[in-house]
């Protein structure tokens, strides 16, 4: 075993998921003397894409590119992650709890015959031992977990380990290996998407979230603005989704995305546990609902009781005052 610590980042739309940055940082406090070696996947060339990992703490970065990369499939990705952890004999593995990391790293861990602690949110010290820190429960508690041998698998949560400051003179090696993606039982041909544009709910500092109580889909039209104004992006409770006033793309809770933002607004969220599954772990949460005993009050750390039709545009008007 290597004294390396591999980093799988991801790359979407030829950029590279903020994510990744972050499982650097992870990478970084479980061993700070640790060689940091990140891995890319895709089927065009990665190697602005490699320098950009290493002006944010790689040591080196491999690259595999082949056309079975061009999007994800979890035998096309684990084909190249064998090969490469195979080479490099790693002494662990992060990589993001994203929906690729939360496919992909059960089935490279089972292959490994190793342990797995998914969904990090903060990792301590216990002498020499790495803590891993995980919420269980819907977010209702948090476990301390260690890895009882030295190979250590983990996948982190975004928006919950800062990643470390961009340095573009730091400078490493971008490697490119050969590694022919063969035998595939599954190909994709076309992806078709049906998420937002502009900030990736998943990644977002800001998040403004609609409910029942925006009535419609033209009732997400000051919510989609109050985001753009803060730079932010726009995510749903199931409610609103299954009313058809927003597509599943957006879902927030526990049958959807779990985020963790600077900023959660929630807009005619009445606050169903289902919902603050996939929220509660906000570092600042304003409710927005003209119903004074919603349940969402009762965790948000600031409320406006009124109708939301009212006080998103004044909202909106004041930002950008202060903005001008």
């Amino acid at each position: 075993m290597s004294d390396k610590l591999l980093v799988i980042g991801e790359v979407r739309d030829n950029d590279i998921r903020n994510v990744s940055f972050e499982a650097i940082a992870a990478a970084k406090q479980i061993d700070a003397d640790a060689e940091i070696v990140g891995v890319l996947f895709s089927d065009s060339d990665l190697t602005s894409a490699g320098e950009e990992l290493i002006a944010y703490g790689a040591d080196s970065v491999v690259t595999v590119t082949h056309d079975n990369l061009k999007t994800y499939t979890s035998e096309g990705y684990g084909q190249a992650v064998l090969e490469i952890i195979d080479e490099l004999s790693p002494k662990g593995i992060v990589m993001g709890h994203t929906s690729i990391g939360k496919d992909l790293t059960p089935k490279v861990a089972s292959r490994l015959s190793a342990g797995l602690i998914s969904d990090v949110v903060d990792i301590e010290k216990n002498g020499d031992d790495n803590v891993f820190i995980r919420p269980i429960y819907s977010g209702k508690a948090f476990e301390k977990k260690t890895f009882a041998d030295d190979f250590i698998f983990v996948t982190i949560r975004p928006n919950n380990i800062a990643a470390l400051e961009k340095d573009a003179s730091r400078s490493g090696e971008v490697n490119t290996k050969d590694i022919d993606i063969k035998d595939l039982r599954t190909i994709v041909k076309d992806v078709v998407r049906k998420t937002s544009e502009g900030v990736d709910l998943s990644e977002a500092n800001v998040i403004v979230a609609g409910g029942r109580g925006v009535k419609s889909a033209e009732g997400f039209k000051p919510l989609y603005e109050l985001a753009d104004v803060l730079g932010g992006a726009v995510g749903a409770s199931r409610g609103a989704c299954d009313a058809d006033y927003c597509d599943y793309a957006l879902q927030i809770g526990q049958t959807g995305k779990v985020v963790t933002p600077d900023l959660y607004i929630a807009v005619g969220i009445s606050g169903a546990i289902q919902h603050l599954a996939g929220m509660s772990n906000s570092k600042v949460i304003v409710a927005i609902n003209k119903d004074a005993e919603s349940n969402i009050f009762n965790i948000a750390d600031y409320g406006i009781v009124g109708d939301l039709f009212e006080v998103i545009p004044l909202l909106i008007e004041e930002i950008k005052k202060v903005k001008a």
